[in-house]
């Protein structure tokens, strides 16, 4: 049974889209370019992250960007912008910032293919309070794209490349949403009260500030395994991930169903995976617990470097990190 579930999370399209990470990281490493007549300058920040961290004053200027999946975008465009501009929202606040302004670029091929996606995209500008502040908008192009940028501030950072083996993982998951029809993305954000959603995300901010956490990612196309997989690569560790343990649906109960996988590799609307020490793992968890947020403690960071399923005393190697780079950013910048 967890042989299956590994051998369907090692094919799943949104972990083995990771792999194009392979080739910034590639062009990227060593140097982050050109700087004017000087040539190469060094990187101001680490890279492999949720967001770009550049220190600045006594904090940290955060930058990130998207892209939307073009079958998204032409099956759910109003969905689509409503999400280009929420999983940028979740970036900043998965490194513990707090966001302040996004810009968009959007291409279609006319006006009335455009109006839905700005529809989204101003819904959830309105529903988690932050600006869209400019861009670039073309209703002349042969086919529809869209891609949103954010910056953001962070006081203390919540980054990929602090999980140390012994930490305890900490899945935080908003289970009050639905599966959206065709798409592995679980929503519950677009019908949520606004002030609860913003109430919400203001966990990350107050963990990093309070000393609590300082590693951790939020949940992205790669569902669970996929994060943790990033996560564990850009801190050089491993780890043993209890199936058994992650917070689910309710229509997901059975580990033997092909839905557990599916729900495995979801892209939750507010969904983060922490990395914590074990003596912070219990105020972590009663800080989801206070807002209606499901979580749990699901594995402990080791250093072997790999992914390990286990489930119903089973163990199941999904991945080696050290025999197969996932990103290529393998210890970048670690702090």
């Amino acid at each position: 049974m967890l042989a299956g579930i590994a051998a369907e999370l090692r094919g799943a399209l949104g972990i083995l889209a990771k792999r194009d990470v392979q080739i910034p990281a590639r062009h990227l490493s060593g140097k982050a370019g050109a700087g004017g007549a000087g040539g190469a300058v060094d990187r101001p920040a680490a890279l492999g992250d949720d967001c770009a961290a550049i220190p600045d004053g006594d904090g940290y200027l955060l930058l990130a960007a998207e892209g939307i999946w073009p079958a998204f975008l032409e099956g759910d465009p109003r969905f689509a912008g409503y999400s280009a501009v929420m999983v940028n929202i979740s970036d900043i606040f998965a490194m513990g910032g707090r966001p302040i302004a996004v810009v968009d670029v959007v291409w279609g091929t006319s006006a009335g293919a455009l109006e839905p996606v700005w529809e989204g995209m101003v819904a959830a500008s309105r529903a988690y309070g932050v600006p869209i502040v400019g861009g670039h908008t073309s209703a002349r192009s042969p086919y529809n794209a869209l891609a949103v940028a954010i910056a953001g501030r962070a006081r203390r950072l919540i980054t990929s490349f602090a999980a140390r083996p012994g930490d305890v993982l900490v899945a935080a998951i908003d289970l009050r949403g639905a599966m959206h029809a065709e798409h592995p993305f679980w929503n519950a954000s677009t019908g949520a009260d606004p002030a609860r959603l913003r109430g919400d995300l203001e966990i990350l901010p107050a963990l990093a500030e309070a000393g609590l956490c300082d590693a951790g990612k939020d949940i992205s196309m790669g569902g669970v395994a996929g994060t943790l997989l990033m996560l564990l690569e850009t801190s050089g560790a491993g780890a043993v991930l209890d199936l058994e343990a992650v917070p689910r649906p309710r229509a997901v109960r059975d580990l033997c169903e092909p839905s557990l996988a599916r729900w495995l590799l979801a892209f939750p609307s507010y969904g983060f995976l922490l990395s914590v020490r074990p003596e912070a793992a219990s105020e972590v968890l009663a800080a989801f617990a206070r807002r209606g947020i499901a979580s749990a403690a699901v594995g402990v960071v080791d250093g072997s470097r790999r992914l390990t399923l286990q489930a119903g005393g089973e163990r199941q190697t999904l991945w080696d990190l050290a025999a197969e780079p996932l990103t290529g950013f393998a210890g970048e910048g670690a702090r």
